[in-house]
């Protein structure tokens, strides 16, 4: 298990923010709630795990560093293997879901999805389908946090998203107000406005901030040498400094949604007609992944947008479709900042209307003829 475990050493990025927060374990001062934000994929839940493992461990090793000793974890006491077993929490909350779905259907509406490998380690991962932090996980947390530790001398609470319900948000300011001193919470988020004011003003705040495309690139020339440079290259841009992202990147996939969102943006630019564009829509109206399709291609969408806006602004080298420099030129000379903003409003609706359940068809037609207005 030692050596499969992920170590700080592997962790990409912000070494001085990892050094200060191994450095606040050592020496004692931890925060009792911190606010962990950082891009999606920039390790935010990994380095919460590693950091609730040097917290827990038995053994307790240090790091000697110039600015004091450094927390670390041992890798196979009792403690830091259960911890470990957290690290695929996808994996986990889908045996959870799929664990809810078999009760019966009073006992499903009250049960939360909560992930526990170890006892004194509480994770509350956002709760499908909504994937929003609801009331009862808070209220879980609450019914063991004025409980001391079972095994060890700390009890650590992990929130991976920061969407939280509005009673779930209010009920957990309560227990920021005057935690015990032996819990920790980690908030972790995007954007550190998605949570209250009142939240944050009572959280530390640590920021994990993006790698660079070169370190990104370097990253992927080590852990995926199978990649090629020219693909190593995009990966780097479309990940935005997520080395998390960059690993688990799909580019096959995205490859896919992102030639259909160039239908659509030529046959709105280029083609009159649209017939191209509502052959493609067309594409998107049935199946049982129909939704996570468009999602797929929507977000394809705004990346391309994104750089049509970035080329119109005189900014070409911070676009990240690189390898479709030529084509996107082309567009960004047929539309205008009226158009571009026409676009990404109309695309925010399409994005409204499913969350709100519409017809994909009317949604994507009526955003299809949208794109047409503007042009050049």
């Amino acid at each position: 298990m030692l050596e499969e475990m992920f170590r700080f050493s592997d962790f990409v990025g912000n070494t001085a923010t990892v050094v200060h927060l191994r450095r606040a374990i050592a020496s004692g001062r931890l925060p009792s709630s911190i606010l962990l934000s950082g891009p999606a994929g920039s390790g935010k839940y990994t380095l919460s795990l590693l950091l609730t493992m040097s917290l827990l461990c038995e053994n307790q090793p240090r790091e000697a560093h110039a600015d004091g000793d450094l927390a670390d974890f041992c890798g196979h006491c009792r403690h830091c293997t259960r911890i470990a077993e957290a690290m695929d929490l996808p994996a986990l909350v889908d045996a959870a879901v799929a664990a809810r779905e078999e009760m019966r259907e009073t006992d499903k509406k009250e049960t939360r999805v909560l992930i526990q490998t170890h006892p004194d380690v509480l994770i509350l991962p956002p709760d499908p389908p909504q994937l929003l932090v609801k009331l009862g996980q808070v209220r879980s947390l609450i019914h063991s946090i004025y409980s001391l530790p079972g095994e060890t001398k700390h009890r650590v609470y992990l929130f991976p998203s920061a969407a939280f319900m509005k009673e779930a948000a209010n009920s957990l300011l309560k227990v920021l107000e005057e935690p015990p001193a032996y819990a920790h919470i980690i908030l972790m988020a995007e954007h550190p406005g998605e949570l209250l004011p009142t939240i944050r003003s009572r959280c530390a705040p640590v920021r994990l901030g993006a790698l660079s495309a070169v370190e990104i690139e370097e990253l992927l020339a080590t852990q995926k040498p199978e990649v090629k440079p020219a693909q190593r290259n995009l990966i780097a841009r479309l990940a935005q400094g997520a080395a998390g992202k960059a690993l688990s990147f799909d580019l096959e996939g995205y490859l896919t949604a992102r030639a259909d969102a160039m239908v659509l943006l030529r046959s709105a630019v280029l083609d009159a007609e649209h017939t191209d564009l509502f052959k493609t829509t067309e594409t998107y109206r049935a199946g049982a992944d129909g939704q996570q399709k468009t999602q797929a291609m929507l977000a394809a969408l705004a990346g391309l947008l994104e750089d049509l806006l970035l080329l119109r602004s005189g900014v070409p080298d911070r676009i990240r479709n690189v390898d479709m420099r030529r084509d996107l030129d082309t567009l960004a000379d047929s539309v205008t900042f009226e158009w571009l903003e026409n676009a990404l409003r109309g695309m925010d609706q399409v994005i409204s209307g499913m969350r709100r359940n519409l017809l994909r068809s009317l949604s994507l037609d009526a955003f299809a003829e949208g794109m047409s207005s503007g042009r050049r």
